[in-house]
């Protein structure tokens, strides 16, 4: 493994997870509000595979924030995604899980909710044939809209095992999560679970974890 050290910042090689050809991870150090010392990484390999994170570089508790969304203001609340974070919606009955390619990101609940509407809209399209489903999507997508506009009437909440992520707003109410409730969250990544020694890759795509000894 080589670096290349550069203000705070360097890189590192390894082999793709995917393809298995050369892989270069970029750090970079930062220090923000609220967070402290952050470490960015990037990496994206020409096969595809892509991966990026903010990673906290002070040790967080299992994290459970809440707000709601009632006004136009509400939707410039600050939020922080880590690749770690799962984001719910529940009066949408949406639910955005980590999985092994998710992205990292700051933004603000408007930001949040256009992502969402993105997904959904592609996903209204592709069901276009079963008329159900097609509804239900035009219904959510009507709705998003509605919020967008200011017409509020829904809640965000935002879970993290790693406590990576946070929603930073007066309205925001956060609390630590227990560890038994941190354990039914995913991750989206590789965790080292130090109490069964084992090692536990989350993939949260396909719904299955793989462990290994």
């Amino acid at each position: 493994m080589s670096s290349n050290e550069d203000d705070k910042g360097f890189e590192t090689r390894s082999s793709c997870p995917l393809c298995h050809g050369d892989l270069i991870i970029h750090w970079q150090e930062d220090d923000i509000p609220y967070f402290g010392a952050i470490m960015y990484i990037t990496t994206r390999c020409d096969c595809g595979f892509r991966f990026a994170d903010t990673m906290i570089l002070t040790q967080k508790d299992p994290v459970h924030c809440e707000m709601s969304i009632d006004t136009l203001e509400d939707l410039n609340a600050r939020v922080i995604r880590s690749t770690s974070g799962t984001i719910r919606v529940p009066e949408l009955g949406i639910e955005v899980e980590p999985g092994s390619v998710s992205d990292s990101y700051v933004t603000n609940i408007e930001g949040v909710l256009i992502r969402i509407r993105d997904v959904v809209e592609t996903a209204t399209k592709w069901c276009k044939n079963e008329p159900e489903k097609h509804a239900t999507g035009n219904s959510i997508l009507s709705r998003i809209d509605e919020v967008l506009e200011g017409s509020g009437g829904i809640s965000v909440v935002l879970e993290d095992p790693l406590g990576n992520s946070v929603i930073i707003a007066d309205k925001a109410s956060c609390k630590t999560l227990s560890s038994e409730e941190a354990a039914e969250l995913k991750t989206g990544m590789i965790v080292f679970d130090v109490d069964s020694s084992s090692l536990e890759v989350d993939t949260s795509e396909d719904g299955q974890s793989y462990e290994s000894v």
